[in-house]
Protein backbone atom coordinates (compact mmCIF):
# COMPACT_ATOMS: atom_id res chain seq x y z
CA UNK A 1 0.00 0.00 0.00
CA UNK A 2 1.73 3.15 -0.90
CA UNK A 3 1.83 6.01 1.72
CA UNK A 4 0.17 8.86 1.26
CA UNK A 5 3.18 11.23 1.46
CA UNK A 6 2.47 15.27 1.29
CA UNK A 7 5.26 16.82 0.43
CA UNK A 8 4.22 20.18 0.21
CA UNK A 9 3.42 19.55 4.07
CA UNK A 10 6.86 19.43 5.03
CA UNK A 11 9.93 21.69 5.95
CA UNK A 12 11.31 23.45 3.86
CA UNK A 13 14.40 26.35 4.84
CA UNK A 14 11.75 29.08 5.08
CA UNK A 15 10.21 27.54 8.28
CA UNK A 16 12.96 29.21 10.36
CA UNK A 17 12.82 25.96 12.66
CA UNK A 18 14.52 24.01 9.62
CA UNK A 19 16.43 26.74 7.96
CA UNK A 20 19.31 26.03 5.53
CA UNK A 21 18.22 22.18 5.30
CA UNK A 22 15.49 21.26 2.37
CA UNK A 23 13.74 17.78 3.20
CA UNK A 24 10.95 17.95 0.12
CA UNK A 25 13.57 17.99 -2.43
CA UNK A 26 15.79 14.98 -0.57
CA UNK A 27 13.16 12.86 -0.19
CA UNK A 28 13.17 9.27 -2.61
CA UNK A 29 10.08 9.03 -5.12
CA UNK A 30 7.12 6.78 -4.53
CA UNK A 31 7.91 5.49 -0.67
CA UNK A 32 5.70 2.96 1.16
CA UNK A 33 4.86 3.47 4.61
CA UNK A 34 6.79 0.08 6.75
CA UNK A 35 4.46 -2.14 8.37
CA UNK A 36 5.64 -2.26 11.58
CA UNK A 37 7.70 0.73 13.00
CA UNK A 38 10.20 -0.49 15.15
CA UNK A 39 9.98 0.65 18.77
CA UNK A 40 12.61 0.20 21.45
CA UNK A 41 12.00 0.87 25.26
CA UNK A 42 15.41 0.96 27.52
CA UNK A 43 13.84 1.11 31.19
CA UNK A 44 16.69 0.90 34.43
CA UNK A 45 14.78 1.03 37.96
CA UNK A 46 16.05 3.31 40.02
CA UNK A 47 19.97 2.62 41.22
CA UNK A 48 20.17 0.18 38.54
CA UNK A 49 24.28 0.24 37.04
CA UNK A 50 24.55 -1.25 33.63
CA UNK A 51 28.51 -2.59 33.31
CA UNK A 52 27.82 -3.61 30.10
CA UNK A 53 26.28 -0.96 27.21
CA UNK A 54 23.38 -2.00 25.09
CA UNK A 55 23.75 -1.82 21.33
CA UNK A 56 20.78 -1.50 19.22
CA UNK A 57 20.50 -1.72 15.77
CA UNK A 58 18.18 0.62 13.19
CA UNK A 59 17.84 -0.22 9.85
CA UNK A 60 15.60 -0.10 6.97
CA UNK A 61 15.70 -1.25 3.16
CA UNK A 62 15.25 1.08 -0.49
CA UNK A 63 11.75 2.61 -0.32
CA UNK A 64 11.10 2.56 2.64
CA UNK A 65 9.85 5.29 4.91
CA UNK A 66 10.16 4.09 8.77
CA UNK A 67 9.17 5.45 11.78
CA UNK A 68 11.51 4.25 14.27
CA UNK A 69 10.97 4.75 17.90
CA UNK A 70 13.78 4.96 20.83
CA UNK A 71 12.72 5.43 24.76
CA UNK A 72 15.19 5.65 27.27
CA UNK A 73 14.45 6.16 30.29
CA UNK A 74 16.71 6.00 33.82
CA UNK A 75 15.01 6.10 36.87
CA UNK A 76 16.85 7.91 40.01
CA UNK A 77 20.97 6.56 40.82
CA UNK A 78 20.50 4.11 37.58
CA UNK A 79 23.51 4.16 35.05
CA UNK A 80 23.95 3.20 31.83
CA UNK A 81 25.58 3.17 27.84
CA UNK A 82 23.49 3.20 24.95
CA UNK A 83 25.44 2.68 21.59
CA UNK A 84 22.60 3.66 18.77
CA UNK A 85 23.37 2.30 14.80
CA UNK A 86 21.94 3.31 11.88
CA UNK A 87 22.43 1.97 8.47
CA UNK A 88 20.28 0.30 5.58
CA UNK A 89 20.47 -0.22 1.79
CA UNK A 90 19.35 1.98 -1.27
CA UNK A 91 16.76 4.98 -0.95
CA UNK A 92 14.85 5.45 2.24
CA UNK A 93 13.80 7.87 5.22
CA UNK A 94 13.80 6.98 8.29
CA UNK A 95 11.83 9.19 10.32
CA UNK A 96 12.57 8.66 14.19
CA UNK A 97 11.99 10.41 17.22
CA UNK A 98 13.86 9.50 20.72
CA UNK A 99 12.73 10.93 23.95
CA UNK A 100 14.97 10.00 27.12
CA UNK A 101 14.59 10.68 30.55
CA UNK A 102 16.82 11.01 33.58
CA UNK A 103 15.62 10.96 37.04
CA UNK A 104 17.21 11.84 39.95
CA UNK A 105 21.46 11.20 39.91
CA UNK A 106 21.11 9.39 36.61
CA UNK A 107 23.53 8.39 34.51
CA UNK A 108 23.79 8.49 30.92
CA UNK A 109 25.95 7.41 27.88
CA UNK A 110 24.97 7.58 24.54
CA UNK A 111 26.80 7.40 21.30
CA UNK A 112 24.88 7.16 18.18
CA UNK A 113 27.17 6.35 15.14
CA UNK A 114 24.90 7.39 11.58
CA UNK A 115 26.10 5.14 8.92
CA UNK A 116 22.87 5.16 6.85
CA UNK A 117 22.85 4.24 2.95
CA UNK A 118 24.41 6.87 0.28
CA UNK A 119 20.91 7.63 -0.97
CA UNK A 120 19.05 7.74 2.43
CA UNK A 121 17.20 10.49 4.26
CA UNK A 122 17.55 10.35 7.99
CA UNK A 123 15.47 12.52 10.19
CA UNK A 124 15.83 12.28 13.83
CA UNK A 125 13.87 14.23 16.50
CA UNK A 126 15.39 13.66 20.42
CA UNK A 127 13.90 15.33 23.16
CA UNK A 128 15.77 14.97 27.07
CA UNK A 129 14.90 15.85 30.35
CA UNK A 130 16.82 15.94 33.16
CA UNK A 131 16.07 15.79 36.80
CA UNK A 132 18.16 17.11 39.22
CA UNK A 133 22.16 15.84 39.61
CA UNK A 134 21.25 13.57 36.02
CA UNK A 135 24.54 13.71 33.73
CA UNK A 136 23.74 13.16 30.02
CA UNK A 137 27.07 12.78 28.11
CA UNK A 138 26.67 11.96 24.07
CA UNK A 139 28.22 11.43 21.50
CA UNK A 140 27.22 11.45 17.50
CA UNK A 141 29.07 10.25 14.61
CA UNK A 142 27.67 10.91 11.46
CA UNK A 143 28.54 9.95 8.37
CA UNK A 144 26.02 8.58 6.23
CA UNK A 145 22.87 9.55 4.48
CA UNK A 146 22.31 11.95 1.52
CA UNK A 147 20.82 14.10 3.84
CA UNK A 148 20.51 13.92 7.71
CA UNK A 149 18.98 16.00 10.72
CA UNK A 150 19.59 15.53 14.37
CA UNK A 151 17.79 18.16 16.32
CA UNK A 152 17.91 17.66 20.10
CA UNK A 153 15.69 19.38 22.56
CA UNK A 154 17.16 19.09 25.98
CA UNK A 155 15.80 20.58 29.37
CA UNK A 156 17.52 21.13 32.38
CA UNK A 157 14.71 20.61 34.56
CA UNK A 158 16.60 20.10 38.50
CA UNK A 159 19.46 21.82 39.76
CA UNK A 160 22.84 20.76 39.49
CA UNK A 161 22.03 18.66 36.17
CA UNK A 162 24.93 18.19 33.54
CA UNK A 163 24.33 18.07 29.23
CA UNK A 164 27.19 17.07 27.35
CA UNK A 165 26.51 16.94 23.56
CA UNK A 166 29.56 15.77 21.02
CA UNK A 167 29.49 14.66 17.81
CA UNK A 168 31.89 14.59 14.70
CA UNK A 169 30.40 15.46 11.12
CA UNK A 170 32.19 13.30 8.00
CA UNK A 171 30.39 14.19 4.51
CA UNK A 172 31.59 14.01 1.05
CA UNK A 173 30.33 13.88 -2.37
CA UNK A 174 26.85 16.35 -2.29
CA UNK A 175 25.87 15.12 1.41
CA UNK A 176 24.04 17.35 3.30
CA UNK A 177 24.14 16.95 7.26
CA UNK A 178 22.30 19.21 9.86
CA UNK A 179 22.63 19.16 13.48
CA UNK A 180 20.15 21.30 15.37
CA UNK A 181 20.32 21.97 18.96
CA UNK A 182 18.09 23.85 21.82
CA UNK A 183 19.19 23.50 25.47
CA UNK A 184 16.40 24.67 27.68
CA UNK A 185 18.31 26.17 31.77
CA UNK A 186 14.98 25.57 33.54
CA UNK A 187 16.20 24.90 36.85
CA UNK A 188 20.14 26.58 39.03
CA UNK A 189 23.31 25.58 38.79
CA UNK A 190 22.66 23.45 35.69
CA UNK A 191 25.65 22.96 33.50
CA UNK A 192 25.62 22.12 29.48
CA UNK A 193 27.91 21.74 26.85
CA UNK A 194 28.29 20.99 22.84
CA UNK A 195 31.21 20.72 20.74
CA UNK A 196 31.35 19.68 17.50
CA UNK A 197 33.68 19.38 14.31
CA UNK A 198 32.65 18.89 10.72
CA UNK A 199 35.08 17.92 7.87
CA UNK A 200 33.38 18.68 4.58
CA UNK A 201 34.94 17.58 1.06
CA UNK A 202 33.69 18.00 -2.37
CA UNK A 203 30.23 19.34 -2.65
CA UNK A 204 28.81 18.67 1.01
CA UNK A 205 27.26 20.97 3.26
CA UNK A 206 27.16 20.86 6.98
CA UNK A 207 24.95 23.16 9.21
CA UNK A 208 24.93 23.69 13.05
CA UNK A 209 22.51 25.44 14.64
CA UNK A 210 23.19 25.40 18.84
CA UNK A 211 20.45 27.41 21.07
CA UNK A 212 21.29 27.91 24.64
CA UNK A 213 18.16 29.73 26.33
CA UNK A 214 18.52 30.60 29.99
CA UNK A 215 15.40 30.75 31.96
CA UNK A 216 15.47 33.86 34.77
CA UNK A 217 15.37 30.63 37.43
CA UNK A 218 18.51 29.36 35.97
CA UNK A 219 20.90 31.19 38.08
CA UNK A 220 24.36 29.94 38.51
CA UNK A 221 24.32 28.24 34.85
CA UNK A 222 27.61 27.08 33.10
CA UNK A 223 26.74 27.19 29.12
CA UNK A 224 29.24 26.40 26.26
CA UNK A 225 29.05 25.88 22.99
CA UNK A 226 31.18 25.34 20.30
CA UNK A 227 31.55 24.88 16.29
CA UNK A 228 34.44 24.11 14.25
CA UNK A 229 34.44 23.05 10.48
CA UNK A 230 37.43 22.52 8.11
CA UNK A 231 36.71 22.60 5.01
CA UNK A 232 38.74 20.20 2.79
CA UNK A 233 37.28 21.76 -0.60
CA UNK A 234 36.16 25.20 -2.07
CA UNK A 235 33.05 24.02 -3.09
CA UNK A 236 32.21 22.52 0.48
CA UNK A 237 30.10 24.96 2.68
CA UNK A 238 29.06 25.43 6.22
CA UNK A 239 26.64 27.22 8.04
CA UNK A 240 26.72 28.24 11.61
CA UNK A 241 24.16 29.56 14.15
CA UNK A 242 24.98 30.33 17.43
CA UNK A 243 22.35 31.22 19.80
CA UNK A 244 22.50 32.57 23.57
CA UNK A 245 19.04 34.08 25.02
CA UNK A 246 19.78 34.52 28.88
CA UNK A 247 17.44 36.01 31.15
CA UNK A 248 19.27 35.29 34.45
CA UNK A 249 21.91 37.49 36.07
CA UNK A 250 24.31 34.80 37.41
CA UNK A 251 25.53 33.01 34.66
CA UNK A 252 28.82 31.75 32.82
CA UNK A 253 27.65 31.40 29.03
CA UNK A 254 30.00 31.34 25.88
CA UNK A 255 29.83 30.20 22.10
CA UNK A 256 32.21 30.18 19.64
CA UNK A 257 32.50 28.68 15.51
CA UNK A 258 35.17 28.72 13.20
CA UNK A 259 35.05 27.56 9.35
CA UNK A 260 38.49 27.32 7.11
CA UNK A 261 41.14 25.37 6.09
CA UNK A 262 43.40 23.60 7.74
CA UNK A 263 46.15 26.52 8.99
CA UNK A 264 49.44 26.35 6.79
CA UNK A 265 51.75 27.35 9.46
CA UNK A 266 51.67 23.99 11.69
CA UNK A 267 51.33 22.27 8.30
CA UNK A 268 54.86 23.86 7.50
CA UNK A 269 56.33 22.63 10.77
CA UNK A 270 55.23 18.64 10.18
CA UNK A 271 57.07 19.10 6.75
CA UNK A 272 59.89 20.71 8.53
CA UNK A 273 60.50 17.80 10.66
CA UNK A 274 60.15 15.06 8.07
CA UNK A 275 56.73 14.47 7.09
CA UNK A 276 55.35 14.77 3.02
CA UNK A 277 52.30 16.82 2.73
CA UNK A 278 50.49 14.41 2.82
CA UNK A 279 51.18 12.57 5.79
CA UNK A 280 51.23 16.28 7.68
CA UNK A 281 47.51 17.14 6.63
CA UNK A 282 46.37 13.76 7.98
CA UNK A 283 48.03 14.07 11.27
CA UNK A 284 46.54 17.63 11.29
CA UNK A 285 42.97 16.51 10.28
CA UNK A 286 43.03 13.83 12.60
CA UNK A 287 43.83 15.33 15.35
CA UNK A 288 41.12 18.06 14.92
CA UNK A 289 38.54 14.75 14.75
CA UNK A 290 40.12 13.02 17.83
CA UNK A 291 39.90 15.95 20.45
CA UNK A 292 35.51 15.57 19.90
CA UNK A 293 36.23 12.00 19.93
CA UNK A 294 38.21 11.65 23.60
CA UNK A 295 35.05 12.61 25.11
CA UNK A 296 33.17 9.09 24.78
CA UNK A 297 33.99 7.72 28.29
CA UNK A 298 33.67 3.92 27.13
CA UNK A 299 37.52 2.84 25.81
CA UNK A 300 35.80 0.25 23.47
CA UNK A 301 33.61 2.41 21.22
CA UNK A 302 36.27 5.19 21.19
CA UNK A 303 38.43 3.30 19.76
CA UNK A 304 36.23 1.97 16.98
CA UNK A 305 35.26 5.34 15.94
CA UNK A 306 38.49 6.38 16.13
CA UNK A 307 39.16 4.01 13.46
CA UNK A 308 36.10 4.64 11.52
CA UNK A 309 36.77 8.61 11.41
CA UNK A 310 41.01 7.51 10.24
CA UNK A 311 39.48 5.10 7.58
CA UNK A 312 37.33 8.21 6.30
CA UNK A 313 40.23 10.34 6.42
CA UNK A 314 42.00 8.02 4.61
CA UNK A 315 39.40 8.19 1.50
CA UNK A 316 39.28 11.38 1.89
CA UNK A 317 42.98 12.52 1.70
CA UNK A 318 43.58 9.55 -0.64
CA UNK A 319 46.52 8.19 1.34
Amino acid sequence: MMYPLNVNNLPTPKDEAWKYTNLPRALPANLVLADAPQEVVIHKNGGQVCEQPEDILFTASAGQHTQPRLKIVLESGAQATIIERHNGEGAYWKNMATEIELGQGAILHHIRIQNDAAEAVNTNMASLKAARDAVYNSFSLNMGAKLSRHEIQAAIDGENAEISLNGVNLLNGEQHGDTTILIEHQAPNGSSSQFYRSLLDDKAHGVFQGKVHVHQIAQKTDAYQLSNALLLSPQAEMDTKPELEIYADDVKCSHGATTGQLDEEPLFYLRQRGLNEAQARFLLIQSFVDEVVDKIVDEKIRDEILKETEQWLHSALKI
